[in-house]
């Protein structure tokens, strides 16, 4: 029987192995493989399983493995699915596509179960990201902006997926230099980096926020209503801003703050929702079959 897991440190909370065994109604294993040496859990890797998640810190030595990668891999820099094939290991990176359902299903409610229902989970990608730029003028006049903070596996990820829905990109880190090199690495002259002491005031300017760093910035308890309900330039009836937040564990956006944000407006997230797009999408690509998504997010 094929075997699966994850790989990283520390995971042992992770809520991979239950999403797993959710979509396949417990048919294959899927082990945790923690260890604080990347080498140690790759060697793991090729001895006993098909196929693996990758979470952090080993992202982007995963990728430097691969004999193969795809596309959005290459340009992340990291991975976070490494598959055997007949011809090596082929790396390949469901958080953005995770991103992409994220952002797709918050301004186009609806639009993942249209595309989903009845096809492989593979294909959808493709008709929900021309769907959502064929809508975009509709749903805002004038070019959308995202802001992505903290530029790790996931920062980049968002970075990418965003400039790929068609929205100007600002990356944020709490280390400029960081950001700087991301942005070159993606190869896009139109994102910008912006100093992490600018969050309040980027944060009212766009329409989208990625929050993919663990810990709260203290500029996050000084937001404001007028930040939270940023421009009015929408052409439709859509929340002001939508906040999607990576940290599911201990998210930033909670509490009060939460409160807030949905008072005036906006559509929160969360790291759950992330994680649930990014299994389905990488399950598939791991087992070459669907899992059963009802299940998965009946578990989330």
């Amino acid at each position: 029987m094929d075997k699966f897991g994850l790989i990283g440190n520390p995971i042992s909370t992770s809520l991979s192995p239950l999403l797993f065994k959710a979509g396949y109604a417990g048919r294959y294993e899927y082990d945790l493989i923690e260890d604080s040496v990347f080498e140690n859990a790759y060697d793991k890797f090729l001895k006993g399983y098909k196929a693996i998640n990758v979470t952090a810190p080993f992202k982007e030595p995963a990728l430097a493995k691969a004999d193969m990668a795809t596309n959005s891999c290459m340009k992340i820099g990291a991975a976070n699915i490494l598959l055997k094939t007949p011809d090596g290991v082929e790396a390949h990176n469901s958080d953005f596509t995770g991103i992409i359902l994220c952002i797709a299903g918050a301004l186009l409610p609806g639009i993942f179960m249209e595309y989903h229902s009845g096809v492989s989970a593979n294909n959808p990608m493709i008709g929900i990201q021309r769907t959502f730029l064929e809508s975009l003028p509709d749903i805002f006049p004038t070019k959308p902006e995202a802001l992505v903070v903290g530029c790790g596996g996931a920062g980049r990820a968002a970075a990418f997926a965003a400039a790929e829905l068609g929205f100007g990109v600002s990356l944020m880190n709490r280390t400029q230099s960081k950001a700087e090199e991301v942005a070159a690495g993606l190869g896009n002259d139109e994102m910008k980096v912006v100093p992490i002491d600018d969050f309040v005031k980027e944060f009212r300017h766009c329409d989208i926020i990625i929050y993919t760093i663990p810990t709260a910035l203290e500029a996050i308890s000084r937001l404001t209503a007028a930040d939270f309900r940023g421009r009015d330039r929408y052409a439709s009836g859509r929340p002001g801003k939508v906040i999607l937040e990576a940290n599911y564990k201990t998210p930033s956006f909670s509490g009060q703050i939460l409160s807030r944000l949905e008072k005036y407006g906006c559509q929160y997230v969360t790291g759950r929702r992330w994680l649930l797009y990014q299994a389905l999408t990488g399950y598939s690509i791991m087992t070459g079959t669907d899992p059963d998504f009802s299940a998965m997010a009946q578990r989330i």
